[in-house]
C-alpha cells in the first residue's frame, strides 16, 4: 500500500486529500512513520526527525499514529486471500502473493494484479502498487519502480536487464557502509556487482554478505512466498529482587533486555516495527506502553531509546518488573538497513553483531551491558513470543 499510515487517515478523513499528511510521534524526539507523497514533495520521508519535518513543511497536517491502521490491514490481507492462499505479509503494508495456481481460475497475473488494486482502492480508498515478477526480490524491485499508484511487469526474458542497470543500492543488505566499499572498487550499479567472483566481493565484504550479493546480483533468490503469519513476538523481561527506585537501576536492565531481545530477533532472520516496554510496580499494578518506530529494526540500541523513552514517562513509582516486547516483525532480508545519525562508524548491528559472536563462543555471561544489577528472571512470554525462528 502506497504511503500506507498517510493514506489510512486520508481515506478516513477526505477533507485530507491533496494535503501534505505526515504521521508520526509528536514529541521532541519523535520521528516520521509515513508521510502522504504530497509532503515527500517538501523532502518529509519516513524515519525523518519530526521537527525536521516540522521546518521543512510547517503547513503540513501533523496527526499521530493509531490503532485502526491494523485493522485495516488485516482487511486488506483478507482481500489478497480470495485470490491465492499463498499470501506472505512482510510488513502491516505489504506482502508477497504467489499466484500460479490462480491462473486459469482467475486469469494472468496482470489481471489478478488489476483486479486486487481495484478492490483496494474501492473498499478502503487507499492505492496499492504492485510488481510482478518471477522472483521476491525482483517483484519487490518493480514495485519500487513505479510507486505510487502503478502496476510493475518484468517479464521473464529481461529481468536481468531491468536488475543490472539499477543502482547497487537496491540490492537487499546494501546500506551506505556497504555501498560505499562497494563503490571504491568501481561498483556503481547492479551489472557491475555481477561481474564480480564471490572471492572478489569477500574480500571487501565477508564471505555470507557476498554470497547474498552474488545471487541477488543475479536475481538468484529461491525463496518461497511463505503463508505462515508473521503476528508474532519477542520479548523479555526481569523481576528485581528489590524494587528499582528509578531509571538508574532499571535502565541499564532494559539495555540489557533490549539486546537480549535484538539478539533472537537476529538469530531468527526478524526486525520488527513495533516496541513495548512493561513496567509492574511494588503493588503488583502492571502497564504497557507501545510505540510503532519508522522502521523495522534488530537493532538492541535502537529498540532501548524506544523502551526508554516510554519508560521515562511511564515509571512514575518504584519498579518491581520490567520487560520489553518487539512485534510487527518483518523479514530482515527485505528490510534495507542503513546506519543511523550517531551511530558509531561500524553501527550498532554490527556492534552487536560481534557481541552475538563472543556470546557463542565463550558462553552467554562472556559479554553485557553494565548494571546487572537485579536477580535474573529473564523470561519469555510464551503466548507472545511463539517461536519466531518460523
Amino acid at each position: 500500500m502506497d504511503a500506507f499510515f498517510a493514506s489510512v487517515e486520508v481515506a478516513r478523513d477526505p477533507s485530507l486529500r491533496g494535503k501534505p499528511v505526515i504521521v508520526g510521534g509528536l514529541g521532541p524526539r519523535g520521528v516520521v512513520a509515513a508521510a502522504s507523497y504530497e509532503a515527500r514533495k517538501f523532502g518529509v520521508h519516513s524515519a525523518l526527525p519530526m521537527v525536521i519535518a516540522r521546518r521543512r513543511c510547517p503547513h503540513g497536517v501533523f496527526m499521530t499514529p493509531t490503532t485502526s491502521y491494523g485493522e485495516v490491514s488485516r482487511q486488506i490481507m483478507a482481500v489478497f486471500r480470495e485470490y491465492t492462499p499463498h499470501v506472505q505479509p512482510i510488513s502491516v503494508d505489504e506482502a508477497f502473493l504467489d499466484v500460479a495456481g490462480a491462473r486459469r481460475l482467475i486469469g494472468s497475473p496482470v489481471q489478478i494484479a488489476r483486479a486486487i488494486r481495484e478492490r483496494v482502492r474501492a473498499e478502503h480508498g487507499i492505492t496499492c502498487t504492485v510488481g510482478i515478477a518471477s522472483t521476491k526480490f525482483l517483484s519487490k524491485l518493480a514495485s519500487e519502480a513505479v510507486k505510487p499508484d502503478g502496476l510493475g511487469v518484468v517479464p521473464v526474458e529481461t529481468e536481468l536487464e531491468f536488475l543490472h542497470r539499477l543502482p547497487i543500492r537496491a540490492v537487499w543488505g546494501i546500506g551506505e557502509k556497504t555501498a560505499e566499499k562497494l563503490q571504491r572498487l568501481g561498483m556503481r550499479t547492479v551489472g557491475d556487482l555481477a561481474r564480480l567472483d564471490v572471492d572478489s566481493l569477500a574480500s571487501s565484504v565477508g564471505t555470507a554478505s557476498a554470497e547474498h550479493l552474488y545471487a541477488l546480483s543475479r536475481n538468484i533468490d529461491p525463496r518461497p512466498v511463505s503463508p505462515e503469519r508473521i503476528e508474532k513476538s519477542i520479548s523479555n523481561e526481569t523481576t528485581f529482587g528489590h524494587d528499582a527506585p528509578d531509571g538508574a537501576v532499571w535502565g541499564p536492565v532494559l539495555l540489557e533486555l533490549s539486546r537480549k531481545v535484538a539478539s533472537r530477533a537476529r538469530a531468527a532472520g526478524w526486525a520488527g516495527r513495533g516496541v513495548t516496554v512493561k513496567i509492574r510496580f511494588g503493588d503488583f499494578r502492571t502497564i504497557t506502553r507501545s510505540r510503532m518506530l519508522a522502521a523495522p529494526t534488530d537493532v538492541g540500541r535502537e529498540i532501548y531509546e524506544a523502551a526508554r523513552e516510554m519508560a521515562d514517562a511511564a515509571a512514575t513509582a518504584p519498579v518491581r518488573l520490567i520487560g520489553v516486547k518487539l512485534d510487527h516483525l518483518v523479514e530482515s532480508a527485505a528490510v534495507g538497513r542503513q546506519v543511523a545519525l550517531g551511530e558509531p562508524e561500524h553501527g550498532w548491528r554490527d556492534i552487536e553483531t560481534v557481541m552475538d559472536k563472543a556470546r557463542e563462543k565463550f558462553g552467554k555471561g562472556a559479554v553485557g551491558s553494565a548494571g546487572r544489577l537485579a536477580r535474573r528472571d529473564s523470561r519469555v512470554d510464551t503466548r507472545d513470543a511463539g517461536n519466531p525462528g518460523r
